[in-house]
């Protein structure tokens, strides 16, 4: 068995290992896969790979202990959350550079993820001792004793994608963890040092051995976890594609499923808004974090007609602060996107969308040159007059590109947004009070989210419709997803 430095920072020369129920091992049946940094696209780390047979062993530890781990104290998980919490804040600055070295984050990006863990973390350790049923028959009216019970679903597998691990890890494991499941954990190998270190930590704090599993794999793996009939619960992060082979495989179980699957987020910009506000929401909601990868960023501007060409000169002054480069720099604002592939999707998309003469760049709409050429940056893009069906407007980006569309009354409003088969988030810039709750009950969204309002806080529930997947991830509804209440009814002998 592999031992490991709980204390040593992440660096390209950090071991990556898999976590088979808190037992770190160097290899797996599944090879290897070469990490690459996203920045200088040199390989920094090997990453091992479980097959079916560590996903089978991974399963048999968690049946070892799930029975205690479920009858462990509320207080006692509550404890062991808290003290995760307080370290992820300890290592605030390791996370920070293993979100550099794994996805190009820049230190405010970095800074940001581990916000987001340590509020989760604690909000759901918070939510450990406060579950409960309820009384709803009783003897003396009914004749019956009756009650509900909260209860772990058992095992739970949980398979991230690759944009922000720590705030994926903290969204899905720890609320599953606090429900009294066992879990096992896929994250993206393209994330080797954020996951690494994460299930370090949750050893340190106290999560028994077998409890939690967290490795990367090969596709042989997912599948393994997905069919595996005792893991009986799927939360998945990613896209739709990959959503309907994981369905299709529950379906065969009947096995239930969390699914956040991307969006196309409009973000409608009246003219009664704080203009400056609206635009740097729009500028700084999407190019801030990740180099536009995103699932529920502002990317569409939907902007009413009387004020659109003000909203576009102040966006374009605001583009114009934008630096580009090297994630370790710490006046970097935008970093690269994540690989070669994902610079030439995004580049191809925009080539695709000029030859067919939809949409109009105003802004970007390359790679990047000079001292990045050959690098996977892509110029921070302004489009204006996109067609409204073509991929430019109907496919996730996944980039540093923002769209400016204009319309003329609500109503036009409305039917641009919803013109999507996504419907993660939906935003509003108005200062009428009637016309937010209006258009709020009118955008196909989970989420609406209004001057400036955050859409992704622990205490408020976070998902989609439409393509973008269902179920809930944040709130009580959050927990609720790894838990299900038992009805218990007692005759009773005097009737």
């Amino acid at each position: 068995m592999a031992t490991i430095d709980a204390e040593a920072p992440p660096s390209p020369r950090t071991k990556i290992h898999l976590h088979i129920g808190g037992e770190p091992r160097e290899t797996g049946t599944g090879g290897t896969h070469d990490h690459l940094n996203p920045y200088s696209q040199q390989v920094q780390a090997q990453v091992p790979l479980a097959g079916a047979a560590e996903v089978d062993e991974a399963v048999e530890k968690a049946l070892a202990v799930q029975e205690s781990w479920r009858r462990t104290s509320p207080e006692a998980r509550r404890d062991i959350l808290n003290r995760l919490a307080d370290l992820i804040e300890a290592h605030r600055e390791d996370f920070v550079l293993a979100a550099q070295l794994d996805n190009g984050h820049t230190r405010v990006a970095g800074n940001i993820t581990v916000d987001f863990a340590l509020q989760w973390t604690r909000y759901y350790a918070g939510w450990c001792d406060k579950l409960g049923g309820d009384l709803i028959g009783m003897m003396d009216t009914r004749g019956e004793f009756s009650y509900t019970m909260p209860q772990p679903i058992g095992i739970v597998g949980i398979i991230i994608t690759w944009n922000g691990p720590l705030i994926s890890l903290a969204m899905k494991v720890v609320p599953a963890l606090a429900a009294g499941n066992c879990v096992i954990c896929k994250p993206a190998e393209l994330n080797a040092h954020v996951p690494e270190l994460f299930a370090r930590l949750c050893k340190e704090a106290g999560i028994p051995d077998g409890v939690l599993s967290s490795f990367h794999g090969t596709g042989e793996a997912g599948e393994a976890m997905i069919r595996h009939r005792k893991i009986r619960k799927i939360s998945f992060t990613g896209g739709p594609i990959t959503a309907r082979k994981i369905l299709h495989s529950c379906a065969e179980q009947i096995k239930p499923t969390v699914m956040e699957l991307g969006g196309k987020s409009a973000n409608i910009v009246f003219p009664d808004c704080d203009l400056d506000a609206a635009a740097a929401l729009s500028v700084f909601g999407v190019f801030f974090f990740g180099a536009g990868q995103g699932c529920a960023l502002p990317t569409r501007a939907l902007v009413h007609v009387d004020i659109y060409e003000a909203f576009l000169e102040k966006v374009k002054v605001l583009m114009g602060t934008l630096k580009v480069g090297d994630p370790a720099d710490p006046s970097t604002i935008v970093g690269p996107v994540m690989n070669t592939a994902a610079a030439e999707r995004i580049e191809g998309m925009f080539e695709r969308a000029r030859k067919d003469g939809a949409a109009n760049f105003l802004f970007g709409g390359h790679r990047c040159g000079g001292e990045l050429a050959g690098l996977n940056f892509i110029e921070p893009t302004l489009i204006v007059d996109a067609d409204p069906d073509h991929e430019i407007s109907q496919v996730e980006i996944f980039g540093p590109a923002l769209i400016v569309t204009k319309f003329h009354d609500e109503d036009e409003a409305v039917a641009i947004a919803n013109n999507s088969e996504y419907g993660l988030a939906a935003y509003i810039q108005s200062s009428n009070v009637e016309r937010v709750l209006s258009m709020s009950e009118r955008l196909f969204a989970g989420g609406v989210y209004v001057n400036g309002g955050s859409q992704i806080n622990a205490h408020t529930p976070f998902g989609g419709v439409g393509i973008s997947g269902f179920g809930k991830e944040g709130g009580r509804a959050g927990i609720d997803e790894f838990l299900h209440y038992k009805t218990v009814t007692i005759k009773s002998s005097a009737r």
